[in-house]
């Protein structure tokens, strides 16, 4: 197969370039169009509870707060005549506004509630009128100079974070490209050594980049999909671009050396290094498509970025950029630098070393390397979760500030309750009885509902919403406690609340921020084995029929789990215990719950990336009748700079994203860069090794019936004759191997 995509590109390549470019241009049209489909939101699971107590709250009694309009004095009070009369108006102004459906505040109402413990705060509880974020936006722009030579306005709610996050997000973007892709082009000439191998893995990145935005922008017009699947578009796109073009060209520059012609070093990379990219760029796209498993519209909008990505940059990396260097030839090597004597040799010296020292002393060099990496991933066992909030924003933000005052100021705050909605026809007695059950719960301040106030089991009286609060056919209930909604207080209590029963014939369901978080980490949580069974059954599947061998599978399996549970346990000091957050400028927090399942996916799935890669040159050797020491130290001098080279420019790239402003996206990038440095070094240099060596002869093996089974649908490439005379390389020393085996 892989022989015929060679032979395709090498005689067809200028036609192939001339529809690569159209096939660019309408993906460039079609994908910017993606920006305006995109949604900041999708952390909930729809079919949970908490999401159908949202409904019926929006369907119901008109709908939850999405904008606070915080009026804050610079001197004396909100009683103040300076700030009440202009508040008063400003109020007046918002509640006649044609996109405000309800605009309740403190000067209208006198509601405790809406004025903060040291009076210097005063609150507008506003419900707009549709989901739109550019309607929302264009409400805050409308009001933007409302601020007085006596108090300042900021904006905040559930809205305006969705504003704040896309303006940040973008800000991000540019910041994180802006810093990394200058840094990636110096290093990319350094590892190719000319400037026009050096810009191939651009070319693959940006045709990737916008083959995915159109397939976004089409999947975007029939469901939901998350604005932040952008920043994984443009990591992973250049990312896997660095990953392929260095596998691709230096193989191809390997052919040209050994003196073959360019169509038949054409063809031959195409079986060598495409097939690699085929199994390995499959073996990523499993491991994302696993996120489509899970509910949350926020995991399954990565699953269609990444698999985009995957996909064109593994059909432009096998099909189209074989056709570019078919028609660039030896001209691959133009652009050479001054300082560049010669081109860089597919053969490291210093991984060829690494590897014949690894392999002579397999247990005295691993032992350590393992034992790190598990101290590594001692601080999982404390790890804690949660979904994000204003906090994972900049305190520079407007929706930040609103927040920290409202946590600071309002403990009697209605955004933090727990919402509980009681379907059918329920008499005042009836409810009067359920809420005084639920104020005496522990943790509860007080209930409000239509019978009136509660507050450990006494009515305090009727609440101003109180009307709002009941209907014929349902009632609503606010259990308010001061606990913060992601506290393990919080979550504790949406338990108790869900096990109390309710009135006779009555089925209560609750809802609101704390709930949200319990629905979230269930829907996560119980599919988790799931989605790992998934992962380890289709990962072994894969390379059972790029190897053959059964334990292959197995030992990549744990060697990438130890890697990845080490970097999580880094994570989780960083940006959980709050190490390096001030440097970082981010609140330390709870680990977001979805952003770690799509780093373990995405840092699981470039992990295999790079075992193939590793993995194929070790059996192309061994295929080849090298003794199993042989091959390894072989494999990984032809492999060790490609994939050490790849992860540097890799890492730069998501590192980039800790610049950022938004600390899960900083979580992920962070933890992917670290990741994919711990994998390329410590794994792929010492582990791999140690581990192929201590298998000795099993490390090949497969039971006689699978074995006959791969060798009918497992895909291979035979060589084809050699030139006749070939460059000779240093051989590589065969030792007497000890007795491991």
């Amino acid at each position: 197969m892989f022989t015929a995509i060679g032979r395709f590109a090498a005689t067809r390549a200028r036609g192939i370039l001339v529809v690569a470019l159209l096939a660019l241009i309408a993906a460039g049209a079609v994908g910017f169009t993606v920006f305006s489909k995109l949604k900041p939101d999708g952390f909930a699971d729809p079919a949970a509870e908490s999401s159908k107590v949202q409904e019926a709250i929006d369907d119901e009694f008109g709908g939850q707060v999405d904008v606070v309009v915080m009026v804050s004095t610079k001197a004396g009070t909100v009683d103040d005549e300076l700030v009440r009369g202009p508040a008063a108006d400003l109020a007046e102004r918002i509640g006649d506004d044609p996109a405000v459906t309800e605009a309740v505040s403190y000067w209208g109402t006198g509601a405790p509630s809406l004025k903060s413990e040291d009076g210097k705060h005063g609150m507008i509880a506003i419900k707009l009128d549709g989901d739109d974020i550019t309607a929302t936006e264009e409400f805050a722009e409308r009001y933007a100079d409302a601020s007085t030579d006596a108090y300042d306005v900021h904006f905040g709610g559930p809205k305006m974070m969705s504003v704040d996050s896309r303006t940040q997000v973008g800000k991000d973007l540019a910041l994180a490209e802006g810093i990394a892709v200058p840094i990636i082009l110096v290093l990319l000439v350094f590892a190719f050594g000319s400037l026009v191998a050096a810009s191939l893995p651009l070319l693959i990145g940006a045709a990737t980049v916008f083959g995915t935005f159109a397939v976004l922008a089409g999947i975007a017009s029939a469901t939901d999909v998350s604005i932040y699947s952008i920043n994984l578009t443009t990591a992973l796109s250049l990312g896997l671009a660095v990953d392929y073009a260095l596998l691709m060209v230096s193989r191809f520059r390997e052919e040209l050396t050994s003196g073959r012609s360019i169509e038949d070093s054409v063809v031959r990379t195409v079986q060598t290094a495409g097939r690699t990219i085929v199994f390995s760029a499959l073996t990523v796209a499993v491991a994302l498509a696993v996120l489509t498993i899970f509910p949350l519209f926020f995991l399954r909008s990565f699953a269609y970025s990444g698999i985009g990505v995957v996909l064109i940059a593994m059909l432009t990396s096998v099909v189209i950029l074989p056709a570019l260097l078919k028609v660039l030839g030896y001209r691959v090597n133009s652009g050479k630098l001054p300082w560049f004597k010669k081109t860089p040799s597919a053969v490291s010296p210093f991984w060829r070393r690494v590897a014949s020292a690894v392999t002579a002393r397999p247990i005295l060099c691993a032992l350590p390397v393992i034992a790190v990496l598990v101290l590594g991933a001692l601080p999982v066992l404390k790890s804690e979760f949660g979904t994000p909030d204003d906090r994972v924003l900049p305190t520079s933000t407007q929706t930040r500030t609103v927040g920290d005052t409202l946590r600071e100021h309002f403990p009697d705050d209605n955004s933090r309750a727990i919402q509980v909605v009681v379907p059918g026809a329920v008499s005042p007695e009836q409810v009067t009885d359920y809420a005084t059950t639920l104020s005496n719960l522990p943790d509860v301040a007080r209930v409000e509902s239509s019978a009136g106030v509660f507050a450990d089991g006494a009515n305090q009286g009727v609440p101003p919403t109180a009307a709002d609060m009941g209907r014929t056919d349902v009632q609503r209930l606010a259990v308010i406690t001061e606990d913060d909604a992601r506290s393990a207080n919080a979550q504790e209590l949406v338990h108790t609340i869900r096990d109390t029963a309710g009135p006779t014939d009555a089925d209560p369901q609750v809802g609101g921020s704390a709930a949200v978080l319990v629905d979230s980490k269930n829907a996560i949580g119980s599919r988790l084995p799931l989605a790992a069974g998934l992962i380890a059954l289709s990962t072994f599947i894969l390379l059972f029929l790029f190897t053959g061998s059964v334990l292959q599978p197995i030992r990549a399996l744990v060697f990438n789990v130890l890697g990845l549970s080490a970097t999580i346990g880094v994570l989780v000091l960083i940006f959980q215990e709050g190490w390096l957050s001030d440097f970082l400028g981010f609140t330390p927090m709870p680990l977001d719950t979805s952003m770690l399942m799509l780093f373990f996916c995405i840092a699981f799935g470039l992990s295999m990336d790079y075992e193939v890669f590793v993995l194929s040159r070790i059996k192309e050797g061994h295929d080849l009748g090298l003794d199993r020491r042989a091959s390894v130290v072989d494999g990984l001098s032809h492999t060790g700079r490609i994939v050490s080279t790849a992860a540097v420019l890799i890492a730069v790239n998501f590192f980039a994203f800790g610049t950022g402003g938004v600390s899960f996206l900083q979580m992920f990038g962070i933890g992917a860069g670290l990741a994919i440095m711990i994998d390329a070094t410590l794994i792929r240099g010492v582990l791999v090794p140690a581990g192929m060596r201590l298998l000795g002869r099993a490390a090949w093996w497969s039971p006689k019936p699978l074995r006959a089974l791969h060798d009918k649908i497992g895909l291979s490439e035979s060589a084809p004759p050699e030139p006749p005379a070939p460059r000779a390389e240093t051989p590589v020393r065969r030792e007497k191997e000890p007795v491991l085996d």
